[in-house]
């Protein structure tokens, strides 16, 4: 007997709920009415209210997939989501990808199911973000995933979700969906072989799907049902699965469901030996199949997406969109890398011109420099050489104005000490002019010194201020290397009295027994 996975057609937005748009509508829901839901959307056409239109064939869309006529619901979704292409309303179109997603889930469509519910997540998170909606919002979209998984018979996912769901749900005050968050924890816990706690969970919430939403209890019978059996309680399995049966037929909810339903029936059955009863109801699963499940055969697959041209020209334009904005992305780069290219290579040209200037600046510079320190140091060494030349030509002179006043003196020495007709009165003049003469040399010798020597005197002086003119001149000899004889013999002195004055002309100056006097004036 074939075996089949119960898997449950249900909603996000679950029918007969009270739900509110992004514009603060609210739409009611009729329980499975789709003629009345044909006729709102009608209705809302002509007032031209895009929002509202779109939401009603969202509900349309739920009430279809539930009469399991899969092909029309399809039809009516994207019928939807063609409406918001010029109308931005973020919150609406995530809702319609989310319903998009789960249409998708029921023709086992993982990789569609999945890409459209990621893109009604994104969106949403999105407007959270934003501060547009709540965070509670999210616990919806999280609530989605989970029963997809559930359907996809994926446990494990479908626990991190409904987890998720749970983190986000806490955040609001509304309890509403609490009751299907728990429908989905049973599946859950069922699969994690914790079926007594699956079953409590179960008998939690019957009393308020019996008061709130009678037509959603085909779904918790049916994993009632699902449990007992796994319990070994076959009789109870039969049981609520005919309670599921009789609440699709009451409120036409779920049909779609009934016919894994009848299957499940018979396979209890068979396991009871009673192959009458399983005979008859695998026959009406097979009938039931043929008339709801083709919507999910591989050829009704096709049809829907040959009838589903937006879809089709929505992929194709925005497929074009994507070429052209892809090749304008390579233009830009190209243009970027020219321009990059013709940038760095300009500032790699200016970089070398600028070195080359700097170089050529700084080697001029340097042999600018070069030629002022030759050229001041021969200056410097033609300076120096003059100066030794007069200074030698100075000692020179000095040296015969010692001599002149030596043979001076040795003259009047002779004259004073020979006896003669010469006339005392003309000795005496003979003398005076000698004496006179003697000063006069003394004064030639300071012009030609000081004009020799420009800056002699006056380092001396504004050094050592103290300084005699017998200091003074001492010192001007000793910057001509003369020995204390010639200075005595120039001064008119006795060599004793250089002698003296030289260790006077210490003391003014200050200086101790290892300074060197000569070597201190030379440097004036």
């Amino acid at each position: 007997m074939k075996s089949s996975l119960l898997i449950a057609q249900d909603s996000s937005i679950p029918l007969n709920a009270v739900v509110t748009n992004s514009d603060s509508t609210t739409v009611v829901v009729q329980e499975n009415n789709i003629d009345f839901l044909k006729s709102a959307v009608e209705e809302t056409l002509k007032t031209g209210d895009t929002a509202q239109t779109a939401w009603k064939l969202l509900t349309l869309t739920d009430a279809y997939s539930h009469h399991a006529n899969y092909a029309k619901a399809y039809e009516t979704i994207w019928r939807a989501l063609s409406l918001t292409d010029n109308y931005d309303n973020q919150v609406l179109r995530s809702y319609i990808y989310r319903r998009l997603g789960a249409l998708y889930s029921y023709n086992k469509r993982q990789k569609e199911a999945l890409k459209y519910l990621q893109m009604s997540l994104d969106i949403m998170k999105n407007l959270v973000d934003r501060g547009v909606m709540p965070r509670a919002s999210l616990a919806n979209n999280y609530y989605t995933f989970s029963y997809t998984y559930r359907g996809l018979n994926q446990a494990k996912l479908a626990r991190k979700y409904l987890d998720s769901s749970y983190i986000y749900y806490s955040d609001t005050s509304d309890k509403l969906a609490l009751p299907f968050y728990k429908f989905e924890e049973s599946y859950v816990l069922r699969e994690e072989g914790k079926n007594e706690e699956a079953l409590q969970t179960l008998k939690d919430i019957e009393p308020w799907f019996k008061e709130n939403y009678p037509s959603y209890l085909v779904l918790i019978y049916a994993y009632f049902a699902e449990i007992y059996k796994k319990l070994g309680e076959l009789e109870k399995t039969i049981d609520y699965y005919k309670k599921a049966i009789e609440i699709s037929d009451k409120y036409q909810s779920h049909i779609d469901f009934t016919p894994f339903i009848y299957e499940k029936i018979a396979e209890n059955y068979h396991l009871l030996n009673n192959d009458t009863e399983a005979f008859r109801n695998l026959n009406k699963a097979k009938a039931l199949n043929a008339k709801f499940f083709d919507g999910r055969s591989e050829n009704n697959i096709s049809l829907m997406e040959i009838k589903n041209e937006y879809r089709l020209q929505k992929e194709l334009q925005e497929e074009v969109i994507r070429q052209q904005r892809l090749e304008k992305l390579e233009q830009q780069d190209k243009i970027s890398m020219l321009q990059r290219i013709i940038l760095i290579g300009s500032l790699i040209f200016i970089i070398i011109i600028g070195y080359i200037y700097v170089k050529h600046i700084r080697s001029k510079h340097l042999a600018e420099k070069q030629m002022i320190r030759k050229t001041k140091a021969l200056e410097m060494q033609k300076t120096k050489e003059l100066l030794e030349t007069k200074n030698k030509e100075l000692a020179a002179s000095t040296l015969q104005l010692v001599e002149k006043d030596e043979f001076l003196k040795k003259l009047k020495t002779e004259l004073r000490g020979e006896d003669g007709t010469i006339k005392v009165a003309e000795i005496n003049r003979v003398l005076k002019s000698i004496s006179v003469g003697s000063n006069n040399n003394w004064e030639e010798f300071k012009l030609r010194f000081t004009d020799v020597n420009k800056n002699f005197y006056k380092k001396l002086n504004s050094t050592y201020p103290n300084l005699s003119q017998t200091d003074q001149k001492i010192c001007a000899l000793i910057k001509l290397n003369l020995t204390s004889k010639d200075m005595a013999r120039l001064l008119g002195i006795s060599t004793k009295s250089v002698h003296t004055t030289r260790h006077r002309l210490r003391k003014k100056m200050g200086l101790q027994r290892s300074d060197n006097l000569e070597e201190l004036i030379a440097s004036l």
